[in-house]
């Protein structure tokens, strides 16, 4: 079948988003297209046939980060358990705060968004706020279900991310080296859903 204007498979745009946070991580979001290009063995005109334009790639690069965040989430609704499903996006919110190279991506994309305000936009489009519209999905179709009970999702999203990243977020921003084993991780992230699902029990005035 021939492919789609722009398309291109799976293991040359993994190639390439891997490519990509590498090279922004080490050298800023001002980074050439033509070195990413380099090292994920493509041509730097197949990035932009793709992508369109490097505010693009780095959205891609976020989602692709989101994806992984979000994965606990996707159950079927009437087999959902809320808690187990909280306590498993809280692990994975924290583990990806805690990396290297998360904290590296993020400086960056905090440092780039003066001089190319787009890029910015663009991780926080794909980044934090899709991960909350995920989780507040999430939660109304749990308060729908009766599992819990939440009158305005998005607002308690924000609560749970908050209630979970805590200052870790800060000082990860700021390059404060604040480990959690994972014994701490799975603590925090157990604590945050009990608590979170205390807090709106359903049924609870």
């Amino acid at each position: 079948m021939a492919r789609v204007i722009g398309q291109i498979d799976v293991a040359k745009s993994e190639a390439i988003l891997d490519a990509a946070l590498g090279v922004f991580v080490e050298r800023g979001i001002s980074a050439p297209i033509e070195e990413i290009a380099r090292r994920a063995g493509v041509s730097k005109q197949t990035i932009y046939n793709h992508y369109g334009s490097k505010a693009e790639l780095v959205k891609a690069l976020t989602a692709r980060r989101v994806h992984e965040m979000v994965a606990p989430l996707e159950t079927e609704e009437g087999v959902a358990d809320p808690e187990q499903a909280l306590r498993g996006f809280a692990r994975v919110l924290l583990d990806k705060l805690l990396s290297d190279r998360s904290r590296a991506f993020l400086r960056m994309a905090i440092l780039g968004a003066a001089d190319a305000p787009e890029l910015g936009r663009a991780v926080w489009e794909a980044g934090p706020r899709t991960s909350r519209l995920r989780l507040a999905e999430f939660l109304d179709m749990e308060t729908k279900a009766g599992r819990v009970a939440c009158p305005d999702p998005m607002e308690a999203a924000e609560f749970f991310a908050g209630m979970v990243i805590g200052s870790y977020q800060t000082a990860a921003l700021l390059g404060v080296d604040r480990p959690l084993n994972e014994a701490a991780v799975e603590r925090i992230a157990s604590e945050a859903a009990r608590r979170f699902m205390k807090a709106y029990a359903a049924g609870a005035s």
